[in-house]
């Protein structure tokens, strides 16, 4: 009986700690059930499973281990020793917060003495008159970058296994709060407050699970395109650039932009609507629509209606910027192409141009600007776990 507890407490120490860990971080099989409730309650709770555990073992450990053979008493320690291995592994090892950290140096720089390449994705925020430029392989590893723009303190995010960005204020009922990484959710980056410890998901900051449920970060508008883009479009822009503490770090997203990368998490399907294929996505009010990556590099411009609303989803010449915009002016709605040169976008109305800004720089339309949609380029996996509710773009050749 008292070997029979004693193996019991063992693999209740044992599996709680690696469950704790396992439901939260994408382990083969983790990240597909709904097993938030459990993964949030052994977080919660682990210090009195832990007591739990430890009090179940302790007289039987004892009993065997002073009267026990010397192979006895050897198993008794091995075993002990791999609770106390997995325990570390478990707590600090594969803990989100201890394998991703925040940069120490956050460093902006201009266009004229920045050293990140043009090619390269940013997430851009652009608040009053200042502009910001977060490159996707320094956030991607971070998952998250605290900043102030414009005099907003602002909290940028990246998720590399569902590739979005997002861009939030860290003020939760007006004050100002602390987060941590803290695991995944369908495969989409958490963070614990640290006021209250409710998880929240990074797509679009909503609290999940914890005191805090339902509640809603307020959501700054972003785009993401590539830094020469940005630039064109900022020339004022600051630029994030890389801490030198974290470069061999950074050096396992070095392909992450292209899609080059290999494996399940963070690989490119090149076929449409496989998980991870690239998707550009769009949501207005309670609709929300994906565009096939491979259909928008074929047409380069797509008119659509969304939620009621006319929109422009287009991508830039350099075949990784896209841009999206409300294709209403002044009570016209607009269809849009690339013009003959291919350098701008052209109405079908009045043959006027506009600039990848959405801005109209000649023709009848000439000072008008499109109101920007925010969209969000994503792994179609993600957007429809997160947004069941949406709808597929298709494009019918004629």
């Amino acid at each position: 009986m008292r070997l029979v507890v004693l193996i019991l407490g063992f693999l209740l120490l044992i599996s709680a700690e690696m469950l704790r860990v396992y439901y939260i971080m994408p382990f083969p099989g983790s990240q597909e059930d709904e097993t938030i409730q459990i993964a949030y309650w052994l977080n919660n709770n682990i210090v009195y499973i832990r007591l739990i555990g430890l009090a179940i073992i302790g007289y039987p450990f004892f009993y065997f281990f002073q009267r026990g053979s010397q192979t006895r008493k050897l198993i008794l320690s091995v075993v002990f020793g791999f609770y106390v291995m997995i325990f570390y592994m478990f707590n600090y090892k594969y803990m989100a917060d201890q394998m991703f950290l925040q940069p120490k140096n956050k460093t902006f720089l201009d266009s004229a003495s920045n050293k990140v390449l043009a090619k390269q994705l940013v997430i851009g925020v652009s608040i009053g008159n200042e502009s910001k430029a977060y490159p996707i392989e320094v956030i991607g590893y971070h998952h998250q970058v605290r900043d102030e723009v414009g005099g907003e303190k602002i909290m940028v995010t990246y998720c590399t296994v569902c590739r979005t960005g997002t861009v939030f204020k860290p003020y939760v009922d007006g004050k100002e709060e602390s987060f941590r990484l803290v695991g995944m959710d369908h495969f989409n980056a958490m963070f614990e407050d640290k006021s209250t410890h409710s998880w929240w998901r990074q797509m679009n900051v909503e609290a999940i699970i914890g005191p805090l449920k339902g509640k809603m970060l307020e959501e700054i508008p972003s785009q993401q395109m590539s830094l020469g883009e940005w630039i064109s479009q900022h020339p004022a822009t600051k630029i994030m650039q890389p801490d030198t503490i974290f470069a061999e770090a950074y050096k396992s997203l070095s392909d992450y932009d292209e899609g080059k990368r290999k494996g399940r998490l963070e690989r490119k399907d090149s076929l449409s609507w496989k998980d991870k294929s690239w998707i550009v996505g769009v949501q207005i009010g309670m609709d929300s629509r994906a565009y096939d990556w491979n259909d928008l590099q074929r047409l380069r411009t797509i008119n659509d209606v969304v939620d009621g609303v006319p929109i422009l989803v287009t991508l830039n010449t350099d075949s990784i910027s896209f841009h999206s915009f409300n294709r209403v002016v002044d009570g016209d709605t607009l269809s849009f192409s690339l013009s003959n040169s291919s350098r701008n976008l052209m109405d079908a109305k009045t043959n006027s141009l506009w600039n990848w800004k959405g801005q109209c720089v000649s023709g009848p339309f000439k000072g008008k600007v499109l109101r920007p949609v925010q969209s969000y380029q994503e792994y179609w996996h993600s957007w429809r776990t997160f947004r069941p509710q949406t709808t597929q773009y298709k494009y019918l050749p004629l």
